[in-house]
């Protein structure tokens, strides 16, 4: 077998073991090839194994199609959750993965792209080409092509369609660049189409085990804004714009219980699809290895005994920034319920109403900064320094003095939110944690927060709690998690204790 190519790859051993015995924990943490077939599979792939001195490991699906091999019919690598060790914190191809995932290389050329990181274009080739095997161009058209083969083996979409929702704004080049990936036509994934063509379609999003959806549905359940989503105990529904042609989305456990979710999504542009898709995966944290989480958690005894409780326990996002940040302030200093309550009543007051409902419950759009820049929110129930920091949010984005570029470093992103009047480094770091799912944002001052590490003891202090917290780099925003669900199951169980 060749050398391990990438350095996050697990050691060869453990691939190996792995892919003997599909490990689901592993699946999208590396791809097999095969040098006698010249396919690259998951390490879940059912079929039989191949001769130990025909495997080659990568750490990518781009850098197994850079090397020649091509994607697995059986196993279909484009169902795996990705590989988040290059995708979170701050280190400078995780921000560059962040802006392709947001179609940066649709728009910007690769010296631009690379200016945004504080790169030159060849250094940044160069890193990708270390790390991940595969330069920029090579993992933004994988991924574009994997989308692809996954809408043509499980939708009816027309192949038209389906070159612009994986981001191809040519036929031709999507044609081209799937026969040369793919070794055949996009047609001839049609001969039995998985679906049919109907209002909506359904895909499969892959996690990697174990994942506590139930605990994401509770979490956004004690938040869902009525109008704008859906929330029950089986799954998560709601409606986004633009208001003149408004598209919809459910998602729900995979029914046959494969380590899967169910999206049912209509996107009436299919250019912004692989968009939606990029963003759900975000907002639920689909691509999160909870065994690397784990071994830097588990060393705390705090969190040790949390982690052992619910192992699956993900960061839930947001679906959208400034929702997130008029939500978070309004979260300021009060119970969620009751931030809850002054949301719903901003929603109704200002949200844009849809002509037609695309589903019962779901019939508004939560409102855009230039809703919120001059109006009187008093009179949905604010006080006046609050209504003022929402209007001053809302302008700033309009003014471009602040946004929630993905890239941006954690640091940078919270100096620039706490210099508005009414933005503390509790709500810069939550809007962090939840509009842009970074993994070590950690609101510190958090009054559950602190009494929670604290245990039985008296609550910690802001400066107690984030000494504590150094250990749990670069993960502390899933510590927040823990933290906040251990308080939330003793509350509910204290009832009972006095009931009994």
């Amino acid at each position: 077998m060749s050398p391990i190519h990438d350095p996050q790859l697990p050691d060869e051993r453990a691939c190996e073991q792995a892919r003997l015995s599909r490990d689901a924990r592993f699946d999208g943490l590396f791809f097999t090839a095969v040098t006698s077939t010249r396919i690259y599979c998951r390490p879940v792939c059912p079929a039989p194994s191949p001769k130990p001195q025909n495997v080659r490991y990568y750490g990518s699906a781009a850098a197994a199609e850079a090397a020649g091999f091509r994607p697995c019919l059986r196993c279909r690598p484009e169902l795996a959750p990705g590989n988040d060790a290059w995708q979170r914190g701050d280190h400078v191809i995780a921000r560059t993965l962040k802006l392709m995932e947001n179609g940066a290389l649709d728009d910007l050329s690769m010296e631009a792209m690379a200016a945004r990181v504080g790169l030159g274009s060849r250094q940044l080739r160069r890193l990708f080409v270390e790390r991940l095997g595969a330069p920029p161009i090579s993992v933004h058209t994988t991924r574009r092509l994997l989308f692809a083969k996954q809408l043509l083996t499980e939708t009816a979409l027309p192949v038209t369609e389906v070159a612009l929702a994986s981001g191809f704004r040519s036929q031709r080049r999507f044609n081209a660049a799937f026969l040369q990936a793919n070794r055949m036509q996009p047609r001839e994934l049609r001969r039995h189409p998985g679906a049919v063509n109907g209002d909506a379609i359904t895909l499969r999003l892959g996690y990697r085990p174990p994942y506590d959806f139930d605990a994401i549905l509770a979490f956004l359940r004690g938040r869902a804004l009525p109008g704008v989503e859906l929330v029950d105990e089986h799954s998560y529904a709601r409606v986004f714009g633009p208001a003149d042609a408004p598209g919809w989305l459910r998602l729900s456990a995979w029914p046959s219980g494969e380590h899967a979710l169910q999206l049912q999504l209509h996107c009436p542009q299919p250019a912004q699809m692989l968009g939606v898709v990029t963003k759900l995966r975000r907002m639920f944290d689909l691509d999160a290895n909870p065994g690397s989480i784990s071994d830097t958690l588990k060393q705390s005894a705090v969190l040790a005994p949390l982690l052992r409780k619910r192992p699956g326990l993900r960061l839930p996002g947001g679906w959208d920034g400034f929702e997130i940040a008029v939500r978070a302030i309004l979260g300021q200093q009060v119970s969620v319920a009751a931030a809850r309550t002054l949301a719903t009543r901003l929603v109704k007051r200002y949200g844009m109403p849809l002509a037609t409902s695309p589903m019962p419950g779901l019939e508004r759009l939560f409102p855009n900064p230039e809703a919120l820049a001059d109006v009187d929110l008093r009179e949905c129930g604010l006080t006046t320094a609050r209504a003022a920091t929402v209007r001053g949010v809302a302008q700033a984005l309009l003014d471009g003095r602040i946004d929630f570029r993905s890239e941006q470093p954690l640091d940078t992103f919270v100096e620039r939110w706490v210099a508005l009047p009414g933005i503390g480094e509790w709500t810069a770091h939550y809007m962090a944690m939840r509009a842009l799912s970074h993994p070590d944002a950690f609101p510190a001052a958090d009054l559950i927060l602190r009494r929670a590490a604290a245990g039985n003891a008296p609550e910690l202090s802001t400066k107690a709690l984030s000494a504590l917290a150094e250990a749990w780099r670069p993960w502390r925003a899933y510590a927040v998690m823990h933290l906040w669900r251990s308080a939330s199951d003793a509350a509910s169980a204290a009832p009972k204790k006095r009931a009994s």
